[in-house]
């Protein structure tokens, strides 16, 4: 994709400010952060939207899913268990769908939001 905005990130045409890179996957910060934590997960491959996924995209969605705790662990917002077992802390994962799912840029991306609540616009 020539006009794909996170194309255009993860081919470092336009600069982020990256937290996480491998061979298939990019993890940079929101410029417009709805939380004290608020990173984007990107597949280096172009995918418009999760509803074109199918199984063979199985492992890339895994791994995808599976940087979430990584990245709040590494940006202090992971869930931690006190002497009791009462947890604290913690992350909101999102994948938004197509215009009626607030998607806005048409290339597959998770939104990882964390910090003490409340978040700016929430009680």
């Amino acid at each position: 994709m020539t006009d794909c905005l996170f194309c255009k990130i993860a081919a470092k045409q336009i600069p982020s400010s990256i937290v996480y890179e491998d061979e298939e996957l990019l993890a940079f910060k929101d410029i417009h952060p709805a939380a004290p934590v608020h990173l984007l997960v990107i597949p280096k491959v172009h995918v418009a939207t999760l509803s074109e996924c199918n199984e063979t995209h199985g492992a890339l969605l895994g791994k995808l899913l599976a940087l979430a705790p990584k990245l709040a662990k590494e940006h202090g917002c992971e869930v931690t268990y006190d002497a009791d077992g009462k947890p604290a802390g913690g992350y909101k994962t999102l994948i938004n769908s197509g215009p009626d799912g607030g998607q806005e840029v048409y290339h597959l991306h998770l939104h990882m939001y964390g910090g003490a609540r409340p978040w700016p616009g929430q009680r």
